[in-house]
């Protein structure tokens, strides 16, 4: 796909998604973090609720190894997989105690080196806490990118890399963001609102279709 067609692509969804910040909800770096690992096949809403409360408390790996593992869990236990998310959190905010001075690492090998933290996860946390140019390649981002055509693989690795490959400079650190609002809320998996997209014109599949 051509350069100028990528960047009228970003430009429209950009248009249309002016406010497009990450939709969970955290107070600083370390909150994001611990935000992204319990989302994991759970919703941001769902997150959200539950951590309305614990980051009342929870601000610091010091406050979270202070409140525990089973203490976590209390308000965790409304989030799927919330035993193990739990224990990946506190061992994860130990080893930010212990390795890192209780800061959140900028580079992407630190950050996967942290329990519960794996590649998506490192990236949509260097792209929204760094600002780097990075994609965390989740469902909705996969799935957008290969119907539009801007990757063509059901690998998320090397969807990650097509994606960082063509993406213009101007979007590859606003592009995550874009394509999983948009993947939520208009190119879902399940009948997809191709009628209310505004960048249908430029899409693969809604070629195929029509």
């Amino acid at each position: 796909m051509k350069k100028e067609k990528i960047s009228k692509i970003f430009e429209i969804l950009e248009l249309n998604n002016p406010n497009s910040n990450i939709e969970l909800d955290y107070v600083n770096d370390y909150t994001l973090l611990v935000a992204v690992i319990l989302s994991a096949q759970s919703t941001d809403k769902g997150v959200n609720k539950a951590t309305k409360t614990l980051f009342d408390i929870v601000k610091s790996p010091k406050d979270m190894v202070n409140l525990g593992e089973d203490g976590l869990k209390q308000y965790i236990k409304s989030i799927g997989l919330f035993n193990s998310k739990a224990k990946n959190i506190i061992e994860m905010s130990k080893k930010l105690i212990r390795d890192f001075d209780g800061k959140i690492p900028s580079s992407l090998e630190d950050l996967m080196s942290l329990d519960g933290v794996g590649r998506k996860t490192a990236n949509v946390v260097l792209n929204s806490a760094f600002g780097k140019a990075a994609i965390g390649v989740d469902t909705h981002v996969l799935r957008l990118s290969n119907r539009l055509g801007l990757c063509d693989t059901k690998n998320v690795l090397h969807a990650e890399q097509q994606l960082m490959r063509i993406l213009p400079d101007k979007w590859a650190k606003k592009a995550n963001q874009l394509l999983v609002l948009h993947g939520r809320y208009v190119c879902t998996a399940r009948n997809p609102k191709c009628n209310e997209c505004k960048i249908r014109d430029y899409c693969d599949f809604y070629t195929k279709i029509t």
